[in-house]
């Protein structure tokens, strides 16, 4: 059996994605499910974040977003039967790629997925719903009548964060990296209810002559928004020349847009801020806080809240609330190309179909 790793490199240099072959032991453990994989999604590894948490191995599995039916059971799991469709995100110390064909997983890292709902598309999709869940609710404890600001709404992320809040009662508003994610955008519609736009406002950040403070304060009278998502900043006016951060927003437009009692959520690992920033934010009793879903599955003291969002999720792609925008899938065999694609732009994502 062969599944898709990834071997760190020691420099700079870009990591290496290879097919290697593994096996599973022949024995179950007690409350692990050993499923047949039918689709598995891929997203960029954090090889910092692994490093950080002390897994270093010198290969690393690849791709944790799986669908796919229970083979067989431990003796001691309660949740599932053989046969059953189940969907997951794999720990970050699973020994197992989510590429192989069978792998072994314990039965608190998966939940139930609806008949109707495609395998391809929930893995594709699990990770960025569970990272909206975890920014709107979790974190900004978002409430009918919020306004909020999706820095990237075109983003795989920043669309589920668009459809979660305008579920819940929430204004929108949104900032577009092209014409054709500007008109996308523009045009998004819920499947079920009265079709009025999902989003409220489309600010457009790529003729770079958006004036993204005005453009808020026009939208809220005044007042600043609620709460913030970003998908990374600038911390520097240096950096905003760079290519791949030409479109990110400056960490001073995000302080200056939020308003009375704001909270804004981050997904820059390394933001820095400074006295005047820190006191802007205290003038406005608002709050940061670091986005980084990893901690679920890192971190056991709230399994059961993890597992019911994961069911939620699931349930909400099921009815057509969240609508992901996804590619077609790929072969297995056109998994290391598509890997090495998300690694270098992680605002891609791809479905590997087994």
């Amino acid at each position: 059996m062969k599944g898709l790793f990834c071997r760190a490199s020691k420099d700079d240099a870009e990591p290496k994605f290879v097919i290697q072959e593994t096996t599973l032991p022949d024995v179950l453990g007690s409350h692990q499910v050993r499923v047949q994989v039918k689709a598995c999604g891929l997203s960029s590894l954090d090889l910092q974040l692994l490093s950080d948490v002390g897994i270093q191995r010198d290969l690393i599995p690849v791709g944790r977003e799986v669908a796919g039916v229970v083979l067989q059971v431990g003796p001691k799991v309660t949740f599932f039967q053989p046969e059953d469709e189940v969907v997951g995100i794999l720990p970050l110390d699973s020994p197992c790629s989510g590429l192989c064909e069978v792998i072994d997983v314990d039965e608190y890292h998966l939940v139930q997925k609806p008949e109707k709902l495609s395998s391809v598309c929930v893995a594709g999709a699990l990770r960025d719903g569970l990272c909206a869940y975890t920014a709107l609710h979790t974190h900004a404890r978002m409430a009918a009548g919020h306004t909020l600001l999706v820095m990237d709404g075109g983003s795989p992320f920043g669309l589920m964060c668009i459809q979660l809040a305008c579920y819940h009662g929430v204004k929108v508003l949104t900032t577009s990296h092209s014409p054709q994610e500007h008109t996308f955008l523009e045009q998004l519609r819920p499947q079920v209810g009265v079709q009025h736009p999902l989003v409220a406002r489309v600010i457009p950040v790529y003729n770079g002559s958006s004036d993204l403070l005005s453009v808020i304060m026009e939208e809220t009278g005044g007042l600043g928004v609620d709460i913030v998502v970003d998908s990374g900043v600038c911390l520097h006016e240096e950096e905003e020349k760079l290519e791949e951060k030409k479109l990110l927003p400056h960490k001073c437009d995000i302080i200056s847009v939020l308003g009375v009692s704001g909270h804004w959520v981050t997904s820059h690992q390394d933001l820095q801020l400074d006295p005047p920033d820190c006191r802007f934010l205290h003038l406005k009793s608002a709050s940061v806080s670091f986005l980084n879903c990893e901690v679920w599955t890192a971190a056991s003291a709230q399994q059961g809240r993890y597992l019911h969002i994961l069911k939620d999720i699931v349930e909400k792609m099921s009815v057509g609330v969240l609508r992901p925008q996804l590619k077609e899938a790929v072969p297995l065999y056109e998994a290391t190309v598509a890997m090495e694609t998300v690694q270098r732009n992680p605002r891609k994502k791809a479905v590997v179909q087994l």
